[in-house]
């Protein structure tokens, strides 16, 4: 047993790419820790992300559609799922590190708000425009996981985690698949729910966009996901065919323009952002009714910081019930 992560190892060396990350060469972590017998390093993060208490809520944030009460539509986990999946066939088809690959993929949300990204947007606006949800992740398993322990996790795939998103970019290739992952998933699994919601029929996609991409969620995917191995093969680099992009850009624009921005899927997001204003205010004032992990770290680093973390870790269905708990009134009974 004590031989297995020697095994794994030395299959990375003769196995993968030249240009994949080998584990062996990881920076490592920022707290001494004993290495494990049967696991190599990232192996060991994926692990220690699917059994934190952050991955769990993720089952009940919302992806689009908020609190959705449909049993179909996707959460953020489900994201989360599907994120890992293309990002792990991206990277087998390019011979690079699967396990650096699946950690990242995995721990990429672990920071998101409730009510997706008009949480985020009221955490902007409530505490900090630096807010983002990536750098909240990163926050995540750094300093508010394991009751204040953080993860410990490799600095690679904290860089993976913090630069999944917008002009960042990961160090590694591996880090990089999960930017490319991200897009491709929710732009297609996005479209499906919003047909689902009916807010789409798959008539309302541009014919241009059919016929490049295809007609069916899968197609678009699997097209996607072939056009970035077939571009980056060889080359150190990841990207899509430039048709492929292009045409994956103009179909992610036509989504803020009829799903994100301008549809029933984003009814609710004015009635969210002000409760979770409201619970912000409540708690900045009484910061002695919060949970103990973010009482003990106010002292070190400000109330609102706190507040924040707080914030940002409910579910959808948490922060609702605690808002009902705090400022509805209750029935009296004798």
């Amino acid at each position: 047993m004590s031989e297995l992560r020697e095994i794994f190892l030395e299959r990375e060396k003769s196995t993968l790419s030249p240009y994949a990350f080998l584990t062996s060469n990881t920076r490592g972590r920022e707290h001494p820790y004993v290495p494990c017998n049967m696991r190599t390093e990232f192996q060991r993060d994926r692990d220690r992300i699917i059994h934190s208490q952050s991955f769990r809520r993720l089952m009940n944030k919302t992806q689009v559609f908020l609190a959705p009460t449909g049993d179909h539509y996707r959460t953020r986990l489900t994201h989360t799922l599907e994120v890992t999946q293309i990002a792990r066939i991206i990277a087998r088809g390019l011979r690079l590190n699967e396990d650096l690959t699946e950690a990242a993929a995995l721990g990429h949300d672990l920071g998101h708000t409730p009510f997706g990204h008009s949480g985020e947007d009221a955490m902007r606006e409530l505490y900090s425009p630096d807010f983002t949800h990536y750098k909240q992740s990163l926050r995540v398993v750094e300093k508010l996981e394991n009751n204040g322990a953080g993860l410990n996790l490799t600095w690679e795939v904290r860089d993976g985690i913090v630069n999944h998103t917008g002009k960042c970019m990961a160090s590694t290739l591996e880090g990089v698949i999960v930017k490319f992952a991200d897009r491709i998933a929710y732009i297609n699994h996005d479209i499906d729910d919003a047909c689902r919601g009916g807010i789409l029929s798959k008539e309302d996609i541009p014919k241009e966009l059919r016929e490049i991409l295809g007609e069916t969620h899968s197609n678009r995917i699997n097209t996607m996901v072939t056009s970035v191995i077939e571009a980056s093969t060889d080359r150190g680099e990841i990207r899509m065919q430039p048709d492929i992009q292009d045409a994956t850009n103009r179909l992610r624009d036509f989504l803020f323009a009829t799903v994100y921005t301008n549809s029933v899927a984003k009814a609710e997001e004015g009635r969210a952002k002000e409760m979770l204003g409201q619970l912000f205010t409540y708690f900045v004032k009484y910061p002695e009714h919060m949970p103990e992990l973010y009482r003990r770290n106010a002292a070190a680093e400000g109330v609102e910081r706190c507040v924040c973390d707080f914030i940002a870790g409910m579910t959808d269905r948490y922060a609702i019930e605690t808002y009902k708990k705090l400022f509805s009134p209750h029935v009296w009974s004798i």
